[in-house]
């Protein structure tokens, strides 16, 4: 006896066969067009550095031009938050600094989810953050700044890429934990601080090593101490916060690749194959070295792995302190 097959029941199944049809084909013609490396915070910051170095030999293993677009604002989430909305064709990505993982928590009514809209390609790199004083300043370690902080609570001033940074909130907790006060001066990303800590116009800024170390090196800042948990070998000589007085104190700087959520699973690897690869250039292990930068290179997988925990850690620190957007 024949049966006959309903097409009512039929029709789920072949829908399912030409939509992974359809997906294998977009992703074995990927790519056929340019595509967009969003850097969420304005020129001379460490995420658009990354980007502009990523993107001619990335741009040369594809086949197809990368372009680099700065669109900044609200710690990252404005750039990030493009992304997050774009097509999940594989041509939109974004290079996020660790701002990512606070600003779920800092940003009230964020427009995206940032679990469920974006997909994790990388953990590029992690790296310490530098505390570093004006040359003009008295201040020669973190010590003397504590001590200076808690003769005049308040007076003295330190500068970080913006509020809900990790150098804010890092800052937020040396100051409960050490028992001194400082006032934040936020600003709108690594390029502008380091422009006003070059000048004097803030005495005090902290920021990721590839940010700051230039200008260590050229004599116009200060190192005062790295905030991770041994010392930095970009800067051996800067001990850390935990030997001068906040023992087993730390605060790591990352910076990971995203693209939107439901992006092809074949373009997510190929992409993570193509950045690998990059990394692991002699000349772009040296340069990323000298910047502070630590190479990671992970999958994507432990990229979530890595970025669960740190979204946790610092949103109970943001709700500890009760800091919000614009403190």
């Amino acid at each position: 006896m024949i049966r006959r097959i309903s097409w009512r029941l039929l029709m789920p199944a072949l829908a399912l066969v030409l939509t992974c049809t359809g997906a294998s084909a977009q992703s074995d013609a990927w790519p056929s067009r340019p595509i967009r490396l969003v850097s969420p915070f304005p020129p001379g910051g460490t995420t658009d550095l990354l980007a502009r170095l990523f993107a001619p030999p990335l741009s040369r293993a594809l086949g197809q031009q990368v372009i680099v677009e700065n669109k900044s604002g609200a710690a990252g989430s404005i750039g990030t938050g493009m992304v997050a909305k774009a097509p999940p064709d594989g041509y939109s990505f974004v290079l996020v600094f660790d701002t990512h993982a606070v600003n779920p928590s800092l940003i009230p009514n964020m427009p995206f989810d940032t679990r469920a809209d974006l997909a994790p390609v990388m953990l590029i790199a992690t790296g310490a953050m530098v505390m570093t004083a004006h040359a003009s300043q008295p201040y020669r370690s973190f010590t003397a700044l504590m001590t200076a902080a808690r003769q005049k609570p308040g007076t003295i001033s330190y500068g970080t890429i913006g509020t809900g940074s990790l150098a804010h909130l890092a800052m937020t907790q040396m100051n409960s934990q050490g028992k001194f006060t400082t006032s934040h001066v936020p600003y709108k990303g690594g390029g502008p601080l380091a422009q006003d800590a070059v000048a004097g116009h803030v005495p005090v800024a902290i920021g990721s090593v590839a940010l700051l170390a230039p200008h260590i090196r050229s004599g116009a800042l200060v190192p005062l101490a790295v905030t991770t948990a041994k010392r930095d070998p970009a800067l051996p000589e800067v001990p850390t916060v935990s030997e001068q007085g906040l023992p087993g104190f730390e605060a790591l700087a990352w910076w990971g690749l995203l693209a939107p959520a439901r992006t092809p699973a074949p373009i997510i690897a190929r992409m993570n194959a193509e950045v690998s690869r990059l990394l692991a250039d002699p000349q772009m292990r040296e340069r990323m070295a000298s910047q502070g930068m630590n190479i990671v290179a992970s999958s994507p997988e432990e990229f979530t792995r890595f970025l669960d925990p740190q979204m946790a850690r610092w949103a109970a620190v943001v709700k500890e302190y009760g800091i919000r957007a614009g403190d």
